[in-house]
């Protein structure tokens, strides 16, 4: 039987006193697409940033391919678990210069083709890489920073909410871009997002996140099957109440 990529076991994050997370247990396969769902202010983000120690967990509570994430080095940590934010910040300079970067921080010069195959696995033409990386449109800015994330050969990704910023089409763009990726590399993505809609379509399993605490889960057909009286069907419909901030 193959072990989670992540296993997140009984974690709990206090900030200011306050709790943010209570008991959190979930887990994630590897090759898997697992959304966690929820209003906004339920832990969502929180819970994102501890997957790579962005926010600092407590020991023995979550686990990547079985190790303890707090007794890893926390840069090896990070090239194998990348992540897109919401918020799109390309550094100044070319877009060859940003798919560069992780690797250069490692004294590894990237050569142009494969900058090019990190530009194709984005589903971007190789000539955007002699673009100023502030003169791309959203959807384009968000997947540079994809393939930027992708420069250190992670096996996972963290999203967290990627296209809240951006319209329709390019929504679509980077759905069918992460979808591709986990056929093509394997890759395993935990997705978070607030749209009940973008669950349905990308997601394997579902977790739904509701004050800090996770209160249901399946998958997509399973939750939003027709008359499903799930918490996460009465979320998708705008009957859940509001969570705390």
């Amino acid at each position: 039987m193959t072990s989670p990529r992540f296993d997140v076991a009984h974690f709990s994050l206090n900030r200011h006193g306050q709790p943010v997370l209570d008991d959190v247990s979930f887990y994630v396969d590897p090759g898997e697409i697992v959304c966690l769902l929820g209003p906004s202010g339920g832990g969502k983000s929180s819970l994102l940033r501890c997957l790579n120690r962005l926010t600092e967990p407590p020991p023995q509570t979550i686990y990547l391919d079985g190790q303890d994430v707090t007794a890893m080095n926390v840069l090896a940590l990070r090239r194998q678990v990348g992540m897109v934010f919401q918020q799109v910040a390309l550094f100044p300079g070319t877009v060859a210069d940003n798919i560069a970067y992780g690797p250069g921080l490692q004294g590894q010069m990237m050569p142009s083709e494969e900058i090019v195959r990190l530009l194709a696995l984005a589903d971007l033409p190789e000539e955007l890489a002699a673009r100023d990386s502030q003169e791309l449109s959203g959807g384009q800015a968000q997947r540079v920073a994809l393939a930027r994330a992708l420069a250190t050969g992670p096996a996972a990704m963290l999203l967290d909410e990627p296209t809240s910023a951006l319209d329709p089409a390019a929504t679509r763009n980077v759905e069918s871009t992460m979808l591709k990726l986990r056929q093509s590399l394997g890759l395993t993505v935990l997705w978070v997002t607030h749209d009940p809609e973008q669950a349905r379509r990308v997601a394997d399993r579902v977790y739904l996140l509701v004050n800090g605490r996770i209160e249901d889960e399946g998958t997509p057909d399973h939750l939003f099957r027709p008359g499903s009286q799930h918490l996460t069907a009465v979320f998708a419909a705008g009957e859940l109440g509001g969570a705390r901030s």
